[in-house]
C-alpha cells in the first residue's frame, strides 16, 4: 500500500527524490537481525577473500621453490649422467647424447670420453655402454649345496680354474669264518675253522684341477695319493695251532689317476630341476694287485703254510674304467633335493699273471672285475649365506668277477651303502670348506669314512 502512494505521487520533476525516500523507508522497515546476519555473511566474505589472497602469495612463493629445486635437480642429474643414461633408454643403443658412434670398450681408453660426445667436467664419470633398464640376464647355474657325492651340482664357470686339495680318511673291520672238514652229526665239525679279522685303514690325499671350458662344461683331473695298512688276525689252516697270528701289510704311492668331464644339460630354475651329464675315465697308475707278490697258499717255505695275502698293498684298482652318469638338482624353498645315477664299466685284462712267494709267475688267464652300478639321493639345506648342510645315502650293486669268461670262484656280488652327512663352509668368493662323514650300512661297506675339500678359485 506504501508502495502505491509513492507512485501515485510520481512526477518526473521529483523523481529522483521519491526513489531515495522509497528506499529510505523501504530500510527502515527491515528486521534489525537480518541485517546484522547479512553484515556477518560480509565480514566472512571478507575473510575468505582475504585468506585466499595469502594462499595465492603462498602459491607463489611456493612455484618459486619448486624452479629453484627443478635447477637443482637437473644440475644433479648432469653430474651423474642421468641424461646420457634416459637418451640410452630411449634409443636402446649404447652411448651417451650427441655421439655418433660408441667405441667398444677394448677400444676406448680408459677415463677417455667417446668420441663426438661433449665434453664434460672431470668428475664426470664416465656414461653407461649398455641399454639402461634391461632387465638382466637370470642366472641359469644350479644352487650351490653342500656336497657329499664325488660329482659336484655347481659347474666352474668359463675360464676360471678351481684347484681342490682333499684328504679322505677309511676305516673298515670285517669277520670271516671259514669252515674246512666234514660234519657227522648236524652242529659236530671234524676238522678246522679259520677265523680271520681284517682291520683296513686308507688314507688318500687328492688334488683335482677343474676348468671350465664353457659356462655350461667343465674339465676335471684328479690326482690321488694312497697310503692303506691292512691288519689280518687268524690262525694258519691245516696246522692244528691254536694261537692267534697278526698278519700285516701296508702300501703307499700314487694312486689311479682320473679325468672328468661334465656339461649341464639344461635351464632349470625354481621349481624346476638342473640336469649335468658326465663321463669319467679312470687309468691304472696306482700298483695293482697283481702287480704286488702274494704269500703262497699251500705249503712252501719251511713246512708251514702261507695266508694267500699280499705281502704290500696295492695302491691300484688294477683295471682300465670307464663311467657315465647323470646329476640332478631340484631346487624347492628352501631346500634342494639331489641325487646321481651311474655306471661304471671295468675293461677287462688279458693274460693276467700275479707273483706267488716261493713260486715265480702264476698265470691267472683273462680278468675281469664287476662292474658298478651306483645311485644316490640326498637334499641339501642353506643355513645362511655362508654356511649350509647336506644329507643323503648312496648305495652302489658290484658286480662278480670273471676268470676266463666265467665266474671266479668265492666272489660273489655285493652291495655298498653309506649314510653321507656333509657341512659347508663358505671363508669367502674363492675358498670354501667342505666337509662329510659317510658311515656304512652293509658288511661290505667301511665302517667310517671322513673327507674334507677345499676347493679354491683362481
Amino acid at each position: 500500500m506504501q508502495a502505491k502512494t509513492c507512485v501515485g505521487a510520481l512526477s518526473l520533476a521529483v523523481l529522483p527524490m521519491w526513489i531515495g525516500a522509497c528506499l529510505a523507508q523501504e530500510s527502515a522497515t527491515v528486521d534489525p537481525a537480518l541485517k546484522e546476519k547479512i553484515e556477518a555473511q560480509g565480514r566472512k566474505i571478507d575473510a575468505m577473500r582475504s585468506r585466499m589472497a595469502e594462499q595465492l602469495a603462498e602459491l607463489e612463493q611456493m612455484k618459486r621453490e619448486l624452479a629453484s629445486q627443478e635447477v637443482a635437480y637437473n644440475d644433479l642429474r648432469k653430474a651423474v649422467g642421468m641424461t646420457a643414461l634416459e637418451e640410452a633408454r630411449a634409443t636402446g643403443a649404447p652411448g651417451v647424447a650427441g655421439a655418433q658412434s660408441a667405441p667398444s670398450p677394448q677400444d676406448q681408453v680408459p677415463g677417455s670420453p667417446a668420441p663426438g660426445a661433449p665434453s664434460a667436467p672431470v668428475s664426470q664419470p664416465v656414461a653407461a655402454t649398455q641399454p639402461v633398464g634391461k632387465r638382466p640376464a637370470e642366472d641359469d647355474r644350479p644352487p650351490e649345496v653342500a656336497p657329499i657325492f664325488d660329482q659336484p651340482g655347481v659347474l666352474t664357470p668359463r675360464n676360471k680354474l678351481i684347484i681342490e686339495p682333499s684328504y679322505q680318511y677309511g676305516y673298515s673291520s670285517s669277520d670271516r669264518v671259514s669252515l674246512v672238514g666234514y660234519t657227522v652229526i648236524p652242529a659236530i665239525l671234524i676238522g678246522l675253522v679259520d677265523v680271520r679279522q681284517v682291520k683296513t685303514t686308507t688314507q688318500t690325499g687328492a688334488v683335482a684341477f677343474r676348468y671350465g671350458l664353457t659356462n655350461r662344461m667343465e674339465l676335471e683331473v684328479r690326482v690321488p695319493y694312497v697310503d692303506t695298512h691292512t691288519d689280518t688276525i687268524s690262525r694258519e689252516i691245516f696246522t692244528g695251532t691254536a694261537q692267534d697270528n697278526l698278519f700285516t701289510n701296508s702300501g703307499k704311492g700314487i694312486g689311479d689317476v682320473e679325468a672328468t668331464l661334465r656339461y649341464q644339460i639344461n635351464d632349470g630354475g625354481a621349481d624346476k630341476p638342473y640336469y649335468i651329464g658326465w663321463f669319467r675315465a679312470k687309468s691304472r697308475t696306482g700298483e695293482d694287485p697283481f702287480e704286488v707278490t702274494t704269500d703262497c697258499v699251500t705249503r712252501c717255505v719251511q713246512n708251514t703254510t702261507g695266508t694267500g695275502l699280499p705281502l704290500k698293498a696295492p695302491t691300484g684298482t688294477g683295471f682300465y674304467s670307464a663311467q657315465l652318469g647323470l646329476t640332478w638338482l631340484y631346487p624347492s624353498d628352501p631346500v634342494v633335493f639331489f641325487g646321481n645315477f651311474s655306471y661304471l664299466h671295468n675293461f677287462e685284462r688279458k693274460d693276467v699273471s700275479r707273483n706267488v712267494l716261493g713260486s715265480g709267475k702264476q698265470f691267472l688267464g683273462d680278468i675281469k672285475a664287476g662292474d658298478i652300478a651306483d645311485i644316490s639321493v640326498g637334499m641339501g639345506l642353506s643355513l645362511n649365506e655362508k654356511a649350509s648342510i647336506s644329507i643323503g645315502y648312496d648305495q652302489a650293486f658290484v658286480g662278480r668277477t670273471q676268470q676266463n669268461g666265467h665266474p671266479l670262484a668265492g666272489s660273489a656280488r655285493s652291495t655298498l651303502g653309506s649314510l653321507l652327512i656333509g657341512g659347508s663352509y663358505r671363508f669367502n668368493e674363492k675358498e670354501t670348506l667342505n666337509i662329510t662323514l659317510g658311515v656304512g650300512v652293509t658288511r661290505d661297506t667301511p665302517d667310517t669314512t671322513v673327507t674334507v675339500r677345499v676347493p679354491i678359485t683362481l
